[in-house]
């Protein structure tokens, strides 16, 4: 026996009583000049919500970031993810988003273990780029020299943006006088540990398989930290030893979780590295530790519930 699908309805909420988010771009200034961010928040928003910078990957803010504001911000949290390449007058053309897509695309061609021998070896990445046309091979191969040589090489520029960033959502009517946490993927993801010990503002950090900081600096880190990563990702985590002996000595509260047979970028559900097990424990791991650090809310014992 066949038939159409049953119709769902949500039976306790009106359209008008559900969540609905506020989602733009929105510009703010930095040390490094004007900056371009998408913001995202629930609305109305009857009270003041917790913050959170959302830290790009190497590939800027695209799809996957502000799909990731947007789940936040659904969760209850005031999103702000800086377009870092924005900087001081929006984004050279070499770093255009559909540059950065064509070479993101190049990258997924080839199996992740290849990476750092095309990136760091001329000569193969030649190789690599002679499987496209000339005119795309050149366009692509600047856009990457871009990106993993320049424009995504400049931490002390990066940091200058996402402190401001802290202030723009410290000024927010949306987040004011609520605390603000971080969490970065890739390159965003060591940013991340940055603000950690750079930012007395930041009331905890998560990393995404982000390159992990000196211990001269973990030894400043200010807030509870998580990391997340993948086995199958042995140059970040090399580091991650020194990196946890080194908050230990600090007294600072975390956790460094690697799953096992897992690879970088395992949480970024664009690409062919996304792992959705080792993506659903580490998102409600994350989930919980913003509500303990950036929002706690507090309880009544049962036998008083009992009562009301």
């Amino acid at each position: 026996m066949t038939g159409s699908a049953p119709k769902i309805e949500n039976q306790h909420q009106t359209k008008e009583e559900q969540m609905e988010l506020v989602r733009e771009w929105v510009d703010y200034q930095s040390p490094a000049g004007s900056v371009a961010a998408f913001l995202a928040r629930p609305a109305p928003a009857k009270t003041p919500v917790p913050g959170v910078v959302v830290i790009q990957e190497v590939w800027g803010v695209d799809g996957h970031i502000a799909d990731l504001a947007e789940r936040l911000a659904s969760a209850g949290y005031l999103a702000l993810a800086p377009d870092l390449y924005s900087a001081g007058g929006g984004r050279p053309p070499v770093l255009a988003p559909e540059r950065v897509e064509a070479a993101k695309a190049f990258l997924n061609s080839i199996p992740p273990q290849q990476w750092m021998a095309v990136l760091g070896d001329e000569a193969r990445r030649a190789e690599a780029l002679g499987g496209l046309s000339p005119e795309e091979g050149t366009r692509v191969g600047e856009t990457i020299g871009a990106l993993f040589g320049g424009a995504g090489g400049d931490p002390s520029r990066h940091m200058e943006v996402l402190q401001a960033a802290l202030g723009y959502l410290q000024a927010h009517p949306a987040c004011a006088g609520r605390r603000i946490g971080s969490v970065g993927f890739c390159m965003g993801g060591g940013l991340s540990a940055q603000l950690a010990w750079a930012e007395a503002g930041i009331a905890g950090a998560v990393v995404f398989y982000g390159a992990s900081p000196a211990a001269e600096d973990v030894a400043r880190v200010r807030c509870p930290v998580r990391g997340f990563y993948g086995a199958d990702d042995p140059r970040i985590v090399a580091g991650l030893t020194a990196f946890d002996e080194a908050l230990e000595k600090a007294g600072c509260d975390r956790e460094l979780r690697v799953y096992p047979e897992t690879p970088h970028a395992f949480f970024n559900d664009t690409r062919p590295s996304y792992r959705p097990e080792a993506a659903r424990d580490a998102w409600g791991r994350l989930l919980a530790f913003f509500a303990e650090v950036l929002g706690p809310v507090p309880t009544v014992p049962l036998a008083d519930a009992a009562r009301t």
